[in-house]
C-alpha cells in the first residue's frame, strides 16, 4: 500500500499551519500585518523550509518586501517556536519570499472579463441591437 503524501509534502503542510498559527500570535511588527502562507516547499535534505506568504491586507509592492523582510529577521525567532510544536529531528531554516500569484490572478480574471465584455459589445453592435 503507497502512501498518499510524501514525508517532505507533510512535513511543508504541518510547518504552512504551524506557522499560520504562531505568526498570528507571536508576531507584532507593523510591516507584516495579516499574511496569508500560500505555499511550503522544503529542500531534500530538510534543512531549509522556502514560505510563501501574500498579505490580506492591501499593500503596494514596497510594503510586501518589507513585510517579508520583517518574516525574515524573526525567522530564527519562529524556528525556535516552530521546533517546540513539531516532533521533526531538525527544524529546518525559514526562508520567506513574497507569493504575488493572487494578484496575478486577479489582474489575468479581470482582462478576460474586459475581454468578454468587448467581445459581447461588438456582437451587439454587429447585430444591430445597441
Amino acid at each position: 500500500m503507497s502512501k498518499e503524501f510524501s514525508r517532505s509534502e507533510r512535513i511543508s503542510e504541518s510547518i504552512q499551519k504551524s506557522l499560520s498559527q504562531l505568526i498570528g500570535e507571536n508576531i507584532r511588527d507593523p510591516r507584516v500585518g495579516m499574511v496569508s502562507i500560500n505555499h511550503v516547499a522544503v529542500t531534500k535534505d530538510y534543512s531549509i523550509a522556502r514560505v510563501y506568504v501574500s498579505f490580506v491586507d492591501a499593500r503596494g509592492e514596497e510594503n510586501a518586501k518589507l513585510g517579508v523582510e520583517a518574516l525574515n529577521g524573526a525567522s530564527t525567532y519562529l524556528r525556535k517556536l516552530l521546533s517546540m510544536e513539531l516532533a521533526l529531528r531538525s527544524t529546518p531554516r525559514l526562508r520567506f519570499f513574497f507569493d504575488n500569484v493572487g494578484d496575478q490572478a486577479n489582474k489575468i480574471s479581470d482582462l478576460i472579463d474586459r475581454a468578454i465584455k468587448s467581445d459581447n459589445e461588438r456582437i451587439e453592435s454587429a447585430h444591430g441591437k445597441k
